[in-house]
């Protein structure tokens, strides 16, 4: 008699974004730029003595930090992958990231807006030449970053095919929604980035009014403006990286469609969850009841093309007359 091994059914619970290394080698050179520019304005602000130069690179700190948070995201998501402990993996770890690095985004927005308010209250001498200069070479090199960050979106990770039904996600039956490809962590170094060179820009136009124009209020005002605009930047990266920690719903029309097939013949869904695991990894649970109850496997082959559903459980109840009743209700 031929038996198999208890771990013929086990599977692993990897739902790591299929450009997930590549996303960490372009964090990592985000993290190296970011920083060298940091300690060159620091070394040069003390060296000349120039405040500006000094400031800049104390702003570029908190940025690098936030940065290296994403980059450290990718490196344990991907060292623990395996890991028992995680129950479904470490795919939501970037996620947590792209969370607290929305909280430190908030926080510069209000910095910035605070300092700009006080700023517009009590003008203080600028140094024209210099601050455009300090940030040219700011917004140079976040240009350089956003190009080194920009295409990493998250993909389709490989599948696995065993009885639990892991696929990898082809972006089917999606029905045009992809959020849950969107990898958070990529999305908040891609901010921090645009947040550095929307400064950057401000800054150029605020000083350049003020040097050619004597419009000293301009630049404290774009101070004003970057706050707002960051803040609302902050708070869209807040609410989508929340929403996957708390386990929404990623995609309603799925779920109807996940309904639709598998209510037949009488057979009607008594509790359905569906969730998202990683960057193009949804889960779901389904409890079905039925009054001639199939195997579970042949539930499953009903959902068999919906590969974003990387993780699938289905548990069938028998409950005879359920669909007599069911009607007569």
């Amino acid at each position: 008699m031929h038996t198999q091994s208890t771990a013929a059914w086990q599977h692993p619970h990897v739902f790591l974004g299929a450009d997930h290394a590549r996303n960490e080698r372009r964090a990592w050179l985000v993290v190296g730029l970011t920083a060298a520019m940091m300690v060159g304005e620091i070394v040069a602000g003390i060296a000349f003595g120039s405040m500006a130069l000094l400031a800049d690179g104390v702003h570029m700190a908190t940025h690098a930090g936030a940065l290296a948070i994403a980059a450290l995201a990718y490196l344990y998501a991907r060292r623990h992958a395996q890991d028992g402990r995680f129950t479904f993996g470490t795919g939501k770890v970037g996620e947590l990231a792209g969370f607290s690095s929305a909280i430190i985004l908030g926080v510069i927005a209000l910095m910035i807006g605070v300092e700009s308010v006080v700023r517009l209250a009590n003008p203080v001498a600028i140094s024209f030449d210099e601050a455009i200069a300090v940030a040219v070479l700011g917004l140079a090199v976040n240009l350089v970053s956003a190009w080194v960050l920009h295409g990493g979106h998250p993909g389709h990770d490989h599948g696995h095919d065993h009885d639990h039904h892991h696929h990898h996600d082809h972006g089917d039956h999606d029905h045009g929604h992809h959020h849950h490809h969107e990898d958070h962590n990529l999305r908040s170094a891609y901010l921090h980035v645009l947040t550095d060179a929307l400064t950057s820009v401000l800054a150029i136009a605020g000083l350049l009014a003020g040097r050619f124009y004597g419009w000293v209020w301009m630049d404290p005002m774009m101070g004003v403006v970057g706050g707002v605009v960051i803040s609302r930047w902050a708070w869209g990266l807040m609410r989508g990286a929340g929403a996957v920690l708390l386990d929404t719903v990623p995609d309603g029309a799925l779920v109807e469609d996940i309904r639709s097939r598998l209510e037949e013949d009488g057979d009607r869904i008594a509790d359905l969850h569906l969730w998202r695991v990683g960057p193009g990894h949804m889960a779901a649970i389904v409890a079905l009841v039925a009054d001639r109850p199939q195997p579970p496997d042949a539930y499953k082959a009903k959902l068999g093309d919906l590969h974003q559903i990387s993780h699938l459980t289905v548990e069938v109840h028998c409950c005879p007359d359920h669909a007599a009743e069911h009607a007569a209700a």
